[in-house]
């Protein structure tokens, strides 16, 4: 699997909306990758880390965020279950389960309800090893300022949106991953 071909597919490349993608996957990946170098005890597939981290956000496209050049119909919060619909039409079920299940530390079906959020009514939380990486490394990383990676405490920060239970994942993944 190229997971740039499978980029190629859906954005062109000589948009700001294909740079944004690309440049927030890739330092998305690179952060995972550096992670799970340094934990080889947990033994995770860093080849899947690296496809699954550069294809998270595949879905944004669909959704309305002008602010990062994407102008779909669907709010900003479907991009994760929108991109694994459509990972999952090309055979890749597990790289879906990332897509569905980085949203903030991931959305039980209790927040999703709570919150009524715009999402189907099911569990998203990351279950892997290598789904949790993904999902953390994405917090450090904005799509609207590309060039800055956020501290711990600004990561951590930009999560209290989401509430308690997302912040106790973060800190849970900080002891596991750091």
């Amino acid at each position: 699997m190229n997971p740039h071909e499978i980029i190629s597919e859906y954005y062109e490349s000589s948009t700001k909306l294909y740079e944004i993608l690309v440049n927030h996957s890739e330092a998305v990946a690179k952060k995972a990758l550096s992670m799970s170098a340094r934990h080889r005890e947990l033994k995770m597939d860093d080849q899947f880390i690296y496809e699954a981290a550069l294809l998270h956000d595949i879905g944004v496209y669909k959704t309305k965020a002008p602010s990062i050049h994407c102008f779909g119909d669907y709010p900003y919060i479907a991009h994760g279950y929108l991109g694994a619909a459509m990972l999952r039409e090309l055979g890749y079920d597990s790289h879906a389960l990332v897509c569905e299940r980085h949203t903030g530390t991931g959305l039980s079906l209790a927040a999703i309800e709570k919150g009524k959020l715009p999402l189907p009514k099911r569990d998203m939380l990351p279950i892997s090893l290598e789904e949790q990486l993904i999902c953390f490394a994405d917090k450090f990383f904005s799509k609207s300022n590309l060039n800055t990676e956020k501290t711990v405490e600004e990561a951590r920060q930009s999560l209290e949106k989401f509430g308690e239970e997302g912040l106790i994942r973060f800190d849970k993944w900080c002891k596991m991953f750091l």
